[in-house]
């Protein structure tokens, strides 16, 4: 890790591990791209900027600047001065021009890596000494008298590079920004593709590669969430790129919001990168004196495909962004209530399926939806958090001491920024749900969002949560949000910051949160947003998992969990064993297939256990003993992808290798058998070459005998052909 300024080039060089991050600066003035990639080891690369060709720099070549503007790979492009691709940044002055130049001025290196006002960064770990470093460069607009800080940085552990930038207003008028993306990157790339993750409610983070064409590519979200439908994430890869050669470089926004990410090519064939917070909607007043920071981006670069990407992204996020003390920590195996009971359960009937679930190990109760209010149906009382004690007989500090004495441990499900018009909250306070005056406000789910961006609300919703969390020994929230925002107006802000009802809504939820885990260190808190609306980096700063899909078919999770797991480490992926047939598709599953889908995350039951015949019963107690061997390697371990159910339509395949090599774990599940077939040859990666490894899996044919690293990777096992759809084996591998 090394931050140099190299000044007879005027270039600025980051090195990450075997990677470096290169700005140059161009007329003493323009802050440019040279390089993303592996280390070049040439300081005279500033040449890669092009200014020593036509059009050449404008002080040498004034009356064709627009030429120079519209082609110079900008490191932060901005708006109305001859750049005509895609902008990070536009502001109106106060006189209602539009338009911004910025000009470098200094730079400064900082020792460890700074965080961000009211939002989740990355971070370097008490104690840590020498973990990380950050640039800091400075420049100007004279004319709007703004100063932009563009920060970058690195960390000694990780190839990642982590952006943002702040704005400070040093004139004597407002500000408007009408455009404040996080980061912007310019690269030349004669063909490649472009890969995003999208989907919808119950089909979240599908990959879709597709070729990258002139013009501009975009995925984005205006939905006040990061969303179901796209993710705050893209990459380009060369055409030869795959899981494990070629190479990408990505983006992800460390944000949960509205966001927008794009690729554009331009009419020299350079590709920009852009991503930030969505300008839809958005303007925010930049007051005197007053400060905007934008949320992080991670760049990463891989010369090793999406595998290696994969776990630098895991990496980071382990070693850099998730906080919880659970990081490092087994994750109680838990049983939620909602497909076993939806709303129609009472005191006895959550013992009941309490002290079955106990019995076969299971180590956690969790009450969803229902217990507040008169809460029968979704249709009312959201905002009312009183218990329900027609359901809860004795109330809610017996029903916790009763799990308790089963030897559980007790969760709750909240879904805190909502409000149903049925409810006395709504009621009481009409004004502190978000929505246009005069306009029939739309409902979703029989509910409105509450206006975050309003302190009294936020102290509300942060009392009844904590309130009930005081009342008794509660060790996990489920924290839900499940519907996306309409009627975009608040009767809190001014008619001149309603633009900024967004973004100040993002930072009400991440107040919220940030009060609760302070309040209460030890809880173990899983987002969820009606599934995986919200599953993004942001989220995981306050939670170390998230509820990954609201789909819990093991065949349908196939696909949401691969595209999850190509940024998040699997630790931080809800995941369940549910009932059949399936009640969002109707399929039926084998129990074990649908336990080892759901051990490439973190490992719970949604079902009701009392139900089921002893056969699974008994299957359920073998499944937690799995998981308690196998959960460190699960939640540590390089994750490795070995074949994808998407592409070739007939298995699944991925592979988790500890650190240190000396184990791993591989799963397969042959999703569609086929007649007339012979065991399949599936190639490990991950190992060490010279060592020997032992196997063990029950429908293995090579049961206990050894074999060398560099046999499993390059010759391969083979699996035997398995009779039926929907079938699976776990094999665990063990140095000798």
């Amino acid at each position: 890790m090394r931050i140099e300024y190299l000044e007879r080039e005027k270039l600025f060089r980051l090195t990450a591990k075997d990677t470096e991050y290169v700005i140059g600066i161009a007329d003493e003035r323009y802050i440019g791209h040279v390089h993303f990639g592996k280390k070049m080891g040439e300081n005279r690369c500033g040449c890669l900027l092009r200014t020593e060709e036509a059009p050449f720099v404008p002080s040498k070549n004034l009356r064709d600047k627009c030429s120079f503007a519209d082609a110079f790979p900008a490191e932060y492009s901005t708006w109305g001065v001859g750049d005509y691709r895609d902008s990070c940044l536009n502001v109106r002055s106060s006189d209602g021009f539009r338009g911004c130049e910025l000009h470098y001025e200094n730079y400064r290196t900082v020792d460890g890596k700074p965080g961000l006002p009211g939002m989740p960064a990355t971070f370097c770990r008490e104690g840590e000494d020498g973990a990380g470093m950050t640039l800091e460069l400075e420049c100007r607009d004279k004319v709007l008298e703004l100063k932009v800080i563009l920060r970058y940085s690195v960390f000694a552990d990780s190839e990642a590079v982590i952006r943002s930038a702040e704005l400070v207003n040093e004139g004597k008028g407002p500000l408007y920004l009408e455009r404040v993306l996080t980061a912007c990157m310019d690269m030349d790339m004669e063909g490649g593709d472009l890969l995003t993750l999208g989907g919808s409610w119950a089909r979240e983070r599908h990959m879709a590669r597709r070729p990258l064409a002139f013009g501009k590519q975009m995925v984005s979200s205006f939905r006040g969430e990061s969303g179901h439908q796209d993710h705050p994430f893209l990459a380009v890869m060369g055409q030869d790129a795959g899981q494990d050669r070629g190479e990408i470089w990505a983006m992800h926004f460390v944000y949960s919001g509205n966001f927008m990410a794009e690729a554009e090519v331009n009419q020299f064939g350079m590709v920009r990168l852009l991503m930030g917070i969505n300008p839809e909607g958005f303007e925010w007043v930049l007051k005197p004196g007053e400060a905007f920071a934008t949320p992080e981006v991670v760049c990463v670069y891989s010369d090793e495909g999406l595998g290696k990407m994969s776990r630098i992204f895991h990496d980071l996020y382990r070693g850099h962004l998730i906080r919880s003390p659970y990081l490092h920590r087994k994750r109680p195996i838990l049983i939620n209530n909602w497909e076993a009971t939806y709303f129609d359960f009472d005191t006895e009937k959550l013992l009941e399926i309490a002290r079955e679930a106990g019995k076969r190990g299971i180590e956690m109760l969790v009450m969803d939806d229902g217990w507040f209010g008169d809460r029968n149906k979704d249709e009312g009382y959201l905002g009312d958090w009183e218990v329900n004690e027609k359901k809860l007989s004795g109330g809610l500090p017996y029903l916790v001491e009763q799990v308790k004495a089963l030897g559980m441990e007790f969760g709750i499900w909240f879904e805190p920024e909502m409000v149903s018009p049925d409810s006395k909250l709504y009621r009481m306070h009409p004004d502190w749900a978000i929505r246009i005056p005069g306009r029939e406000p739309v409902q979703s789910r029989a509910q409105y969002v509450l206006d975050l961006t309003r302190p009294e609300v936020v102290d509300y919703v942060y009392e009844s949560v904590a309130g009930i969390l005081r009342s008794a020994p509660i060790s996990y929230v489920k924290w839900d949000m499940n519907r996306q925002m309409t009627d975009v107006g608040s009767a809190y802000l001014g008619r001149e910051h309603q633009g900024e009802l967004f973004h100040r809504y993002v930072l009400g939820v991440y107040e919220l949160q940030e009060r609760l885990v302070r309040e209460f260190p030890e809880l173990l808190l899983e987002n969820c947003a009606s599934g995986g609306a919200r599953f993004d980096p942001g989220m995981l700063y306050y939670s170390p998992q998230i509820w990954c899909s609201d789909d819990t078919d093991a065949i349908e999770r196939l696909a949401i969990q691969e595209g999850t797991a190509l940024l998040y480490p699997l630790s931080a992926i809800g995941a369940h064993v549910s009932a059949c047939p399936n009640h969002l598709v109707g399929r039926v599953t084998p129990f074990g297939t649908r336990g080892h889908v759901a051990m490439a995350g973190t490992f719970g039951y949604e079902l009701d256990v009392t139900k089921l015949p002893e056969e699974e019963k008994r299957l359920i107690e073998e499944q937690v003993k799995l998981y308690h061997r196998f959960q460190p390697l699960v939640r540590e371990g390089d994750y490795y992808r070995i074949a994808s159910w998407n592409e070739n339509h007939k298995y699944d395949c991925w592979q988790i290798v500890s650190k240190d090599k000396r184990e791993a774990l591989l799963t397969y599940v042959q999703v569609l058998a086929e007649p007339n077939g012979h065991s399949r040859k599936i190639r490990l990666k991950g190992l060490d070459l010279e060592a020997e490894y032992r196997l063990e899996g029950d429908q293995l044919a090579k049961e206990g005998q050894i074999f060398k690293g560099a046999f499993l990777m390059y010759g391969g096992l083979l699996i035997p052909r398995m009779q039926g759809d929907f079938t699976s084996v776990m094999i665990y591998l063990k140095q000798v």
